[in-house]
């Protein structure tokens, strides 16, 4: 009779520790302790650069009457998204390169996972929305500002948000449920949802599942928006008789298709190649090209062929050296 009391005590006992673990281990880069100042130093000027050039695309944008379209208006929201999903991630993994204490909390590593998550889905899909923009001004140039109204628009990226919420609300809850134990070390530099399966003492297995449907799911759709708008694009562009129509068009969709090849590159890799345990530094490598060096990308991407993005720019950087030499 003690024996099965002991069990059952020693049963809830592991249940319930199984349970309380409050903090995880991030190791991020400790596999290279000599370098761990050069990458704090590299990652802070990335930082920098990122939230100065999305910050100030969002101000370039609202202070140039000509940068007042749709297509700016959804750049903004991208720079954004882009400005958040960095200051997600990019924080942490500056502080755990700079202290010894690489410990993260049990919910402010849910937290990061959740809002790293709905900012990923958000500008996958604000991509999505920027392609179908670029059909409407090229396939109906002459009621584009009718079809892409304000009301529109503004509706657009309310669902894009209220849409990567719900699935990244969904994931976190799936995790959530999951019990962990140790160790709770996690081979990465931010909680990223198969590290946090890899510590899990459950049955991950349908968490997994989950996580491959939602992420094809949303995969497909965007792809299929874009995919859908550009060939549409093509065809109406092949049907100009105009010398040069598809150059201009070209020109027209360059930078957001750039912008896509990047984003979806990167995020088709580090779901669909990187899987194995031999290929972790890679996974590193790629969540640092997705969370920082994108971010930091994409502003550039878009402004460094448009005229009149760089006649802002220049009229801002004369006006502060009229300021400073008065």
């Amino acid at each position: 009779m003690n024996s099965v009391l002991s069990s059952n005590s020693s049963q809830r006992w592991n249940e319930g520790n199984r349970r309380m673990v409050s903090s995880f281990i991030l190791l991020a880069f400790s596999e290279f302790p000599h370098l761990q100042v050069p990458l704090f130093l590299g990652f802070l000027i990335m930082y920098i650069v990122t939230v100065l050039e999305n910050l100030g695309m969002i101000f370039i944008i609202r202070i140039n009457p000509k940068l007042h379209t749709p297509m700016y208006f959804f750049l903004s929201h991208l720079s954004f998204v882009d400005f958040c999903y960095t200051s997600v991630i990019a924080p942490k993994l500056l502080d755990l390169l700079l202290v010894e204490d690489k410990t993260i909390s049990f919910e402010g590593c849910m937290a990061q996972y959740f809002l790293g998550c709905t900012f990923v889905i958000t500008e996958m899909f604000m991509l999505a929305v920027m392609a179908y923009d670029r059909f409407v001004a090229v396939c109906n140039p002459l009621l584009y500002t009718v079809a892409m109204s304000h009301q529109l628009c503004s509706l657009l990226v309310v669902v894009t948000y209220i849409w990567a919420g719900i699935f990244s609300s969904t994931l976190t809850y799936i995790l959530l449920q999951l019990s962990y134990c140790g160790p709770n070390v996690i081979n990465h530099f931010c909680c990223e949802y198969s590290a946090l399966l890899s510590v899990s003492c459950s049955d991950t297995s349908f968490s997994q599942m989950a996580c491959l449907v939602i992420s094809m799911f949303n995969e497909a759709c965007c792809l299929l928006i874009i995919i859908t708008s550009y060939v549409f694009i093509v065809v109406t562009v092949i049907k100009i008789p105009t010398k040069g129509a598809l150059r201009k068009a070209f020109s027209t969709c360059a930078s957001h298709l750039t912008a896509i090849g990047v984003c979806h590159g990167i995020v088709l890799l580090l779901y669909c190649v990187l899987k194995s345990k031999s290929s972790l530094f890679l996974v590193k490598v790629a969540t640092v090209f997705h969370s920082m060096i994108i971010p930091m990308l994409n502003p550039l991407i878009y402004s460094l062929r448009n005229k009149d993005v760089k006649e802002t720019v220049k009229k801002l950087v004369h006006l502060k050296c009229i300021f400073h030499s008065m």
